[in-house]
């Protein structure tokens, strides 16, 4: 019988290469840990080699996962890790551009520093590893089976969020109209390009939030009245890199339990 749906296959992902830049804790490690137990032969990157290399190890245990530790922060720490990589690849089927950084101060005292490494990190190295990785990303891309770069946004690029977090908030709105950017460009190349843009996850950048006081009114703000869980932003990550988004690109998806979207 023709044109059966096999879900299976619909969202499998097996086989297949990705890099998760910033893929030691956090987000990252969440969408890494989901990819190699899908099957994906996956590099994470991270500034710190030790702790990239540790999270290799443990998420290595469910199958394929590589350290190659790398400072994204600078055009030169970016051609150094596609350098290394093109010696162990020939392609690359999904780049998730994950790294990111954020600085909080009162707006009369917000520094520079923190602006120019904000950004730097959350929209420069989006754009320059994406730069550097085309030739993998269009070695891997065919009409029926695009190749995939997702870009982690965040709500807060979104809405206005509360915390003094001016360059961080920027930053992820650019992350977003960069990722639309992006997608009209190499739309004829079959790399599709998207955005996810979290709310509120467990990692270090968030921890301060679980700690406070106010823990339980953030997670009452929230319309589903829960944070996200690893299952929650793997899953999204895996659906946009299988069969099943293949007609997907240019769009931000919001995984944010109603924030932004309902409230």
């Amino acid at each position: 019988m023709e044109n059966v749906i096999d879900p299976s296959q619909l969202f499998s992902i097996r086989g297949k290469t990705a890099v998760v830049s910033g893929g030691s804790r956090g987000i990252g490690k969440m969408i890494a840990g989901g990819f190699v137990a899908a099957g994906v032969r996956v590099y994470i990157c991270a500034r710190k080699a030790d702790a990239c290399d540790a999270t290799a190890a443990e998420l290595g245990r469910a199958g394929e996962c590589v350290s190659l530790p790398a400072d994204l922060s600078t055009l030169a720490g970016v051609k150094d890790f596609a350098s290394r990589l093109r010696e162990r690849e020939g392609r690359v089927h999904i780049l998730v551009n994950n790294a990111g950084a954020a600085w909080g101060a009162p707006l009369e005292e917000y520094p520079e520093s923190g602006f120019d490494k904000v950004l730097d990190v959350n929209v420069k190295a989006v754009f320059q590893l994406t730069q550097q990785l085309l030739p993998l990303l269009r070695s891997a891309a065919t009409k029926e089976d695009p190749a995939r770069v997702i870009n982690i946004g965040s709500i807060d690029g979104l809405r206005v969020p509360s915390a003094e977090s001016y360059a961080y908030s920027a930053s992820k709105a650019a992350v977003h109209m960069l990722t639309r950017h992006l997608a009209s460009a190499l739309v004829g190349d079959h790399i599709n390009v998207n955005a996810i843009a979290p709310g509120l996850f467990p990692s270090r950048m968030t921890a301060y939030m679980f700690e406070s006081e106010a823990a339980g009114e953030v997670v009452e703000g929230i319309p589903m009245k829960r944070a996200g869980t690893p299952e929650d932003i793997a899953g999204t990550a895996i659906y946009l890199s299988s069969r099943a988004s293949a007609y997907v690109t240019g769009a931000v998806l919001p995984v944010a339990g109603g924030l932004a979207t309902i409230a």
